[in-house]
C-alpha cells in the first residue's frame, strides 16, 4: 500500500469519524436540548396559569358587566378553568361546561396539549403530552376533561377564551382526577428519552445512507477492506448499545437515566413549591444529582457502544476478515 493510499484511508477514516459525530451526535442531541427548552417553557407556562384565579360565574358576570363589554386585554385578566367538553361550534369554538358555567374557547391558532392517558402513573412516565392540531379537537369524545389557561376577551359580543402572540391560550385534555393534574403535568413534560426527537430519524438516516456510499465506493478495493468494514459498522452504532454484549451496560444506562429523570421531576415539583415537606433549600442539590447521574448514565451508554465495536473488530480479525 502506497502512502497515497494510507493518506487516503487515513482522510476516510475522519470523514466516518465526523459524519458519526454530526450525524449521530451533535444533530439529535442539539434536537433534544431544544425539545428540553420546549418543554421547559411548557412547564413554566402552566405553573404560571395555574396559580390564577379559577373562572367561575361571578367573576364572568363582573367581567362581561365591566364597561359594556369592554375589550380586555390586561394581564389580570388571565383566569384557569377546567371542565368537559360540551360541544365545538363553528368549527373552531369549543364549548367547556364547568360546575356553574359553560365558557366558549376559539381554538383557531391554539396550541392543544393531550396529557398521556393512563391509570397508573407508572406507565405514563417519561411520556410526554401529544400536541395535537386545534382542528383535530372535534375528534375527541363529549365529556373528555379540559384544562384551560390563558386570556379572557371580547369577540361576537361574548366573553371567550382567546390567544394572542402576548398570551397565548394553554388547552390540555386530560383524564386523570382533578387533583392529580398539576403533578401529571410536571411529570410528564419531562421526556425519559430526548435522544429521540423529531429530527433524529432524519440525522440518522443522513448519517447511514453517508456511511453506505463510502463503503460502496472503496468496496472494489482490496486495499481498502478495513475502511469498508469500518463503514458498515458505523451504520449500526445507533443499535449497537442494544447489542451484547454491551448491552449490560445499557441496562444500566437506562435504570440511571430513569433514576435522573425521577430526580428531576422532584427538581421541578420542588421549584414550583409542589413539595411542601420538602425544604426549599434542597433544590440546588437536587439539581447536581440529576444532572451527575444523567452524565455518568450517558458515558456508560457510550462504553457500552465501544465495548461492541471493540468485540465485532475483535471477531474480524480473529477470523482474519480483516488485519491491523
Amino acid at each position: 500500500m502506497t502512502w497515497r493510499d494510507n493518506t487516503t484511508r487515513f482522510l476516510i477514516f475522519l470523514v466516518i469519524i465526523l459524519i458519526v459525530v454530526i450525524c449521530y451526535g451533535i444533530i439529535p442531541i442539539t434536537g433534544g436540548f431544544f425539545n428540553r427548552f420546549k418543554w421547559n417553557r411548557f412547564r413554566n407556562r402552566f405553573n404560571f396559569l395555574r396559580l390564577k384565579s379559577l373562572l367561575d360565574y361571578r367573576q364572568y358576570r363582573q367581567l362581561g358587566n365591566e364597561n359594556n363589554l369592554r375589550i380586555i386585554n390586561s394581564t389580570s385578566d388571565i383566569y384557569r378553568f377546567t371542565g368537559n367538553i360540551e360541544s365545538i361550534t363553528d368549527g373552531n369554538t369549543l364549548w367547556v361546561r364547568g360546575d356553574d358555567l359553560t365558557i366558549p374557547v376559539s381554538l383557531e391558532k391554539t396550541k392543544c396539549f393531550l396529557l398521556p392517558m393512563h391509570e397508573g402513573e407508572e406507565e405514563s412516565e417519561g411520556e410526554a403530552p401529544q400536541q395535537i392540531r386545534w382542528n383535530r379537537v372535534s375528534t375527541l369524545s363529549e365529556g373528555t376533561k379540559v384544562f384551560i389557561g390563558g386570556q379572557i376577551r371580547t369577540e361576537d359580543n361574548r366573553l371567550s377564551f382567546i390567544s394572542s402572540k402576548e398570551q397565548p391560550l394553554m388547552i390540555i385534555f386530560y383524564s386523570c382526577p382533578d387533583d392529580e393534574l398539576t403533578g401529571r403535568i410536571i411529570r410528564s413534560a419531562r421526556t425519559r428519552n430526548e435522544y429521540w426527537n423529531s429530527i433524529t430519524p432524519a440525522s440518522l438516516v443522513i448519517g447511514a445512507l453517508a456511511l453506505i456510499s463510502i463503503a460502496a465506493s472503496f468496496l472494489g478495493r482490496p486495499a481498502f477492506r478495513l475502511t469498508v468494514i469500518t463503514s458498515f459498522v458505523a451504520v449500526f452504532i445507533p443499535i449497537l448499545p442494544v447489542l451484547p454484549p454491551g448491552f449490560l451496560l445499557t441496562v444500566l444506562y437506562r435504570r440511571l437515566t430513569w433514576n435522573a429523570r425521577r430526580l428531576r421531576v422532584d427538581w421541578d415539583l420542588l421549584h414550583f413549591d409542589l413539595l411542601p415537606d420538602v425544604p426549599k433549600s434542597l433544590e440546588k442539590k437536587y439539581a447536581i444529582r440529576a444532572y451527575s447521574l444523567e452524565a455518568l448514565a450517558w458515558m456508560i451508554m457510550l462504553l457500552g457502544a465501544a465495548v461492541n465495536v471493540v468485540f465485532i473488530f475483535l471477531i474480524l480479525f480473529v477470523f482474519n476478515i480483516i488485519s491491523f
